[in-house]
């Protein structure tokens, strides 16, 4: 794994960490994209895995864009029009779709400013928790930009058109207390204790059943974009799938035989 990105796994839970405190945890950079996107592709295919974390080294969560590199062909900028459009396909842009196929739940632990994609990034992953110095701003105004990483498709989602676009377009930060007001995050804890309520969270989904749990983050995402028949009808396939796995089978027993039950993702 590269030293972009720090892989730890305790038992079934991973913490990647983005390690480059330098640069404020930028994402922009190809070392970097290749890093996340190699540890999402690892998460999902280790069966021993099932949730994630993703937090930041030093004080900050992530930058999003390396601004000493915008500019005059500088970073994902280029003198053609058409190439910086093949630099953003081809690069950043490659992160949020491999978040989207990711079937492990991902907690993102926000140790302090996460701008502009680094924003982005947070809303990437299925929860949020954040620390009190935690900051967060969808920026890309301020550079005279656009959201050029999928923060336009993200943002709505996490916190509604109305609050999207004040984000937007005023580019201001907002505080870890009006990120929760606003649903951005589900909760704020003092930072000294921010990676514990992670793995705890992280802990409380480990304990189910790992393929019912990806599976139901794999209709809930699929849910954000389909129809109700289209939802209910993958939904009856999945369940007719879900019913012969053992671990339904070592629920119910367990459940009837007031015991704690054992997964073990078959």
């Amino acid at each position: 794994m590269s030293d972009q990105l720090l892989y730890q796994q305790d038992g079934h839970v991973v913490t990647l960490t983005l390690n480059r405190p330098d640069i404020r945890n930028a994402i922009s950079d190809a070392e970097m994209i290749d890093a996340i996107i190699d540890a999402l592709a690892r998460l999902n295919a280790d069966a021993s895995v099932r949730v994630g974390i993703l937090t930041g080294a030093g004080s900050a969560f992530s930058s999003g864009g390396n601004v000493k590199k915008m500019g005059e062909r500088g970073g994902l900028n280029d003198a053609q029009p058409l190439k910086t459009r093949r630099n953003y396909t081809s690069g950043i842009q490659r992160i949020p779709l491999a978040f989207e196929k990711l079937e492990v739940p991902m907690i993102a632990a926000v140790n302090g400013p996460a701008i502009g994609a680094g924003c982005d990034l947070a809303c990437m992953c299925d929860i949020r928790i954040a620390g009190e110095s935690a900051k967060f701003a969808e920026s890309f105004v301020k550079m005279g930009l656009i959201p050029g990483d999928g923060g336009a498709w993200l943002l709505p989602r996490a916190v509604g058109y109305s609050k999207a676009c004040e984000m937007a377009f005023t580019g201001d930060a907002i505080d870890a207390r009006e990120a929760l007001e606003c649903k951005l995050v589900s909760k704020v804890v003092p930072d000294a204790e921010l990676l514990g309520a992670a793995k705890a969270l992280a802990l409380r989904i480990a304990v189910n059943p790992p393929q019912a749990v990806r599976l139901a983050k794999r209709l809930l995402r699929e849910g954000q974009h389909s129809r109700l028949d289209s939802v209910l009808e993958l939904s009856a396939a999945i369940q007719g799938m879900m019913h012969l796995t053992a671990d339904h089978k070592e629920a119910v027993a367990a459940f009837l035989g007031k015991r704690k039950p054992t997964f073990t993702g078959d």
